[in-house]
């Protein structure tokens, strides 16, 4: 064990309210400090004052969990999203090559375009459908540009107890409604927000461990794979296991819900690249449901 895993950590964390850094300051409290910047503290949208706030923190670590996540409204507010997706990134990398400390930064199943049949690599080639997915991939190369110590952690369909996701959407929607028509034909993993924050604990403490696994570009998302028809029968379930009324589900194409920003039919990612440099496993996305569901109790 090194120096590093005894003392005290004091991990910059940019996003408040969201739902990944909201996990991450249960999941992160006994690290350390945690240094927790939100809109009221961190203007994303101005460079130097990202500069200006890192270098008075002097963070040991950076988790850039702050993002714009309006996938339709993307399309006509770009200059927005690749302010806060891409060049904030960028910054936030840069800063953290400087310091000599590593960056943990998330991004999404949007980059790829959904059209291969079988789970993405890391590997494979990028190309996203819309403004939303193209802005991420501009601050993965950003961070990848610079290089340094970080971790690029792509995730899908996140979901928690907080904010706005389809978790919540679902469950009111199913005791409000009577029937409710729901996609069937876009697959992925529905990843709560609290395994992305266990997970990053566990890259944390196998950095402070001194003996990393190989910086770059990863897939973080639960084990097994769904539709949003299966998850949200999968909600379903356990409003009836709880006396609770729920809605007949109907599964349709997304054809007959078309959307401002096209969705990948194919949302599934590759992990195992996780779990065998950095000895990082996931949760299949049902079980981890019951233990989201768990909380919110």
């Amino acid at each position: 064990m090194t120096d590093r895993a005894e003392k005290p950590l004091k991990i910059l964390i940019s996003g408040q309210h969201g739902q990944v850094s909201q996990a991450l300051q249960k999941s992160l409290a006994d690290l350390g400090e945690l240094v927790v910047l939100g809109r009221d503290q961190l203007d994303l949208n101005d460079p130097l004052a990202v500069i200006d706030r890192v270098q008075a923190v002097q963070p040991d670590l950076i988790i850039n969990a702050a993002a714009y996540t309006a996938v339709d409204q993307a399309e006509t507010d770009a200059t927005a999203a690749f302010q806060i997706n891409a060049m904030s990134a960028g910054v936030f990398a840069q800063q953290a090559e400087e310091l000599g400390i590593p960056l943990v930064h998330y991004s999404t199943d949007y980059v790829f375009d959904g059209s291969k049949q079988s789970p993405y690599t890391e590997e494979d080639e990028p190309k996203p459908l819309g403004v939303y997915g193209a802005s991420k991939l501009t601050g993965e190369q950003a961070i990848s540009a610079i290089g340094g110590q970080h971790l690029i952690l792509r995730t899908s369909w996140v979901y928690s107890t907080v904010g706005r996701n389809f978790l919540l959407t679902m469950q009111r929607l199913l005791q409000e409604r009577d029937e409710l028509n729901v996609v069937a034909d876009q697959i992925g993993a529905p990843t709560w927000a609290g395994t992305i924050a266990q997970s990053t604990r566990q890259l944390i403490e196998r950095w402070r461990s001194g003996n990393p696994g190989v910086w770059g570009t990863y897939h973080l998302t639960a084990s097994g794979e769904t539709s949003w028809f299966g998850f949200a029968e999968a909600i379903g379930q356990e409003l009836i296991k709880n006396g609770k009324k729920c809605a007949t589900l109907h599964p349709i194409p997304s054809s007959a819900y078309p959307t401002p920003a096209p969705r990948p039919l194919n949302s599934r990612l590759d992990c195992s690249r996780l779990q065998s440099e950095w000895g990082v496993q996931q949760t299949d996305w049902h079980s981890a449901l019951l233990q989201c569901l768990s909380e919110q109790r």
